[in-house]
């Protein structure tokens, strides 16, 4: 009777690799007393001790997530969106997160805005900073064990070359002549002109990174797409299941430091709040990013002492755009008045639950060109009602909006009405308005939708963010520059220094003397923010928050790069 109940408590155990603790307590208990009633103790003591290593093996597994049944060490992730086909040359659907595991750039931007090499050991400019030579990092390999060189290099370059027209958002782009080697380890980059965002450029994730040659479709075609993800990153497209998951393992072939642990599994969910309980249940060590869960249930999660977290440095400005070619906004002073009628530090802290910073400037010091002394529009009700006064808005009594020549003081904000973060800032902002007179009316709507009426002067102010490291701030130069889906073009049509603008902004991209450049950038952004073009709000960040298996570790400012290679579980 007893082998049986045996048999039966061992199969669970087989079947159920994480019993709950009292099941298994039970199963021992009945067990013993069992054999209290037919000593059998010689031959069931072997069976005894596996009952019981089964047991302590089932209890450590209730704490741990750390270990699949291969015994390799893997961290789990939940990621919102499919990682789509890893095609290193082209955007949507593929995910940059999932690009920047097997591709790498020949320069790295790091967090403090310096660029370092990566597969490209060191580069000269020419005097005249047309021309970018790069020396190849020798001894690198493919995931597959070919060779990265410069026939591979050139053999990408070209891919890319012959789609310029999805890559035109670059501004790099519209300025390549060629690419040529020069040996068998260097290339040489020609601009046709000046343009010295170059290394930026190639350091972000997509275009310019490196397929191995068995991955080359017929005719190098990659823009119609690849036959296999070889990359010389630190991982490896092991298993994947479309809509499902990816399983990425170690590159045995690496040429960096390995990775600590052996794989990576990206788990799709595509629901945030399924994300985060299925963080609580155990099933991911790892939530990381921005707005990958909602800031409740980051902040639930934070608060609730089971888990560690950290936040990253800045990585994009969250900001309101003005519309100045119209309207009350045309003014200076109604501009100011909202700057100051918003208690920004309140409606910070209580909408993202302190995992954003307050931002009083565009960019955060550490984007490059960006650490300019700039005086901060406080919170300050008194002056924003004095500066309406002054702009002719009054308040007249027994009314709640202020009119001017018989207008009412009426402005409309548009926000993506699918943003978590951004209906509450505008419900908050609406309310700090009318304390100073100014009826805001609020409508959400699709993120091209908005941009687009913005640009066609069809609604006043426009939820808006920069793009992050490492494209800022030369890539919001270039929006700024053209009209384009960004509508900063259109929204500073109306500032009287908008030709000086124009002309400085196209200088700057352009300017081969860096202190010159430095100096461009200081008067465009003091002229922008001087101007009130924007309403700085927050600097957003990337959220993280992991099993207590895991080993710390700091987050990038970066939204595509997860630090996988550095991280590791607990011994």
């Amino acid at each position: 009777m007893q082998h049986l109940l045996v048999l039966f408590m061992l199969f669970t155990f087989i079947h159920n690799p994480q019993p709950e603790k009292g099941w298994g307590i039970f199963y021992l208990y009945v067990y013993l007393h069992t054999l209290k009633e037919e000593i059998m103790l010689k031959k069931s003591c072997l069976l005894l001790v596996i009952l019981i290593v089964s047991l302590l093996a089932a209890c450590s597994a209730d704490t741990k997530t750390d270990a699949n049944h291969s015994g390799k060490k893997t961290i789990s992730i939940g990621w919102p969106l499919d990682i789509g086909p890893l095609n290193p040359h082209t955007y949507l659907p593929n995910q940059m997160t999932a690009q920047a595991m097997v591709y790498e750039s020949l320069v790295e931007y790091n967090d403090d805005g310096t660029i370092s090499p990566k597969l490209a050991e060191k580069w000269k400019v020419s005097d005249d900073q047309t021309t970018y030579t790069f020396y190849l990092r020798e001894g690198v390999k493919y995931s597959d064990g070919s060779i990265f060189n410069a026939d591979n290099v050139i053999r990408n370059f070209n891919a890319i070359l012959e789609n310029r027209k999805a890559h035109s958002w670059m501004g790099m782009v519209k300025h390549i002549d060629y690419v040529k080697k020069i040996d068998d380890y260097t290339v040489a980059l020609k601009l046709d002109e000046p343009y010295y965002p170059v290394l930026n450029e190639l350091a972000f994730v997509r275009p310019f990174r490196f397929l191995g040659d068995a991955g080359f479709p017929k005719n190098n075609a990659t823009s119609k797409g690849i036959k296999t993800a070889v990359g010389t990153g630190p991982w490896v497209l092991k298993e994947y299941k479309k809509d499902k998951y990816a399983i990425f393992k170690r590159n045995d072939n690496y040429w960096g430091e390995k990775p600590k642990v052996d794989e990576v599994k990206i788990k799709i969910i595509p629901d945030s709040e399924s994300i985060a309980l299925a963080f609580e249940n155990q099933e991911l060590d790892l939530i990381y990013g921005r707005g990958i869960v909602s800031l409740d249930n980051y902040t639930y999660l934070k608060d609730s002492g089971n888990y560690e977290t950290a936040i990253s440095e800045p990585l994009s400005t969250k900001a309101l755009l003005f519309n100045t070619q119209s309207g009350p906004l045309q003014q200076l002073k109604v501009r100011q008045a909202i700057h100051y009628a918003i208690n920004k530090q309140s409606l910070v802290s209580t909408v993202t639950h302190g995992t954003e910073k307050v931002a009083d400037t565009l960019f955060w010091d550490a984007i490059p060109y960006a650490d300019i002394d700039l005086k901060a529009l406080k919170f300050d009700s008194k002056k924003a009602k004095s500066l309406l006064n002054e702009a002719g808005w009054k308040l007249e009594n027994g009314q709640t909006i202020r009119t001017k020549d018989g207008q009412k003081l009426e402005l409309d904000l548009t926000y993506i009405a699918t943003d978590a973060i951004q209906k509450p800032m505008a419900e908050m902002i609406q309310g700090e308005l009318a304390k100073v007179g100014i009826k805001l009316d609020i409508k959400g709507t699709d993120v091209m939708v908005g941009l687009h009426q913005l640009m066609n002067d069809e609604t006043d102010i426009n939820f808006w963010r920069t793009n992050g490291p490492p494209t800022d701030p030369h890539n919001f130069i270039n929006e700024s520059a053209i009209p384009n889906a960004s509508g900063v073009y259109e929204a500073k049509r109306g500032l009287a220094e908008a030709k000086d603008l124009n002309k400085k902004i196209q200088q700057v991209l352009v300017s081969t003397d860096e202190e010159k450049r430095s100096q461009l950038y200081k008067e465009i952004l003091t002229t922008m923010h001087d101007e009130a073009l924007f309403y700085p709000i927050s600097y957003e960040t990337n959220n993280v928050i992991y099993q207590k298996s895991m080993q710390k570790f700091v987050p990038r400012a970066s939204e595509y790069d997860i630090p996988y290679t550095i991280m590791d579980f607990k011994k």
